[in-house]
C-alpha cells in the first residue's frame, strides 16, 4: 500500500531525485472546497477521495491524510459551507433599511443566478444527508438558527420562522421545476407572510 504524504514532506520525482513540495498551508482547505464541487456536481453518494484530490489538484496521500474515512470527509465540507453560506446570508442583508428592500433580497434569493443556485444544490444535499447522519443534522440546526437569526432582525422570530419555511420550500421548487414562477408571484408570497406595512419607513 502506498504511504500517505503528509503536506510538506518530500516526495520523489519522476527520474527518482527527491524534492520538497511547496508549503501548503491552506491545503486542507481547498480539499474540503473541492469536495463541496463534488458534491455539486455528484451529490453525496459520488464523494470518493481520488475524485476529490483530482479537483483539488493534490496527491491522493494528501486527502487521506486530512480524512481518513469519506464520513469525516462529508462532515468537513459540509460545516465549511454552513461556515462561508452563513457569513453570504448575513452579508445579503447588509444594505437592508425598508420592507422594501428586504422584499427585493428575498425575491433575489429566491431566484437567484449561477452562485446561489450552487449554494441550493448544497444546501438540499446535506439536508438529504443528514436525515440519516445526526452529525450532519446538527448543521442543518446552526444553519437554521443562523438564518431565522438574520431575518428575525428584520420582522421578529416568529415571522422569521414561517417566512425561512417558506424560502426554503420556494427555493427547492426553483430548483426542480422546468418552468420559472413570474417574479409577481414569488414577490406576493412573501409579502403574505410579511404581512401588511405597520409604519412609515416599512
Amino acid at each position: 500500500m502506498q504511504e500517505k504524504e503528509a503536506p510538506g514532506e518530500q516526495r520523489t520525482a519522476g527520474d527518482g531525485r527527491r524534492r520538497v513540495r511547496r508549503h501548503d498551508p491552506r491545503r486542507r482547505e481547498r480539499v474540503l472546497d473541492a469536495t463541496l464541487e463534488v458534491l455539486v456536481e455528484d451529490g453525496v453518494a459520488g464523494i470518493t477521495h481520488r475524485k476529490v484530490a483530482a479537483r483539488a489538484d493534490v496527491p491522493l496521500g494528501s486527502v487521506t491524510y486530512h480524512f481518513a474515512g469519506l464520513s469525516g470527509l462529508r462532515t468537513g465540507a459540509f460545516a465549511r459551507y454552513v461556515e462561508q453560506r452563513s457569513a453570504e446570508y448575513e452579508a445579503l442583508f447588509a444594505e437592508v433599511t425598508s420592507r422594501e428592500d428586504l422584499i427585493d433580497v428575498l425575491v433575489e434569493l429566491v431566484r437567484g443566478g449561477p452562485s446561489r443556485h450552487r449554494s441550493a444544490v448544497l444546501g438540499f444535499e446535506l439536508h438529504l444527508a443528514a436525515l440519516r447522519d445526526p452529525t450532519l443534522r446538527a448543521l442543518t440546526q446552526e444553519w437554521t438558527r443562523s438564518s431565522r437569526a438574520v431575518l428575525a432582525r428584520f420582522t421578529g422570530a416568529e415571522t422569521a420562522a414561517r417566512l425561512d419555511a417558506l424560502l426554503e420550500g420556494m427555493i427547492m421548487h426553483a430548483l426542480l421545476s422546468t418552468e420559472r414562477e413570474p417574479r409577481e408571484e414569488t414577490r406576493a408570497a412573501i409579502m403574505q407572510i410579511l404581512g401588511p406595512a405597520t409604519g412609515p419607513g416599512t
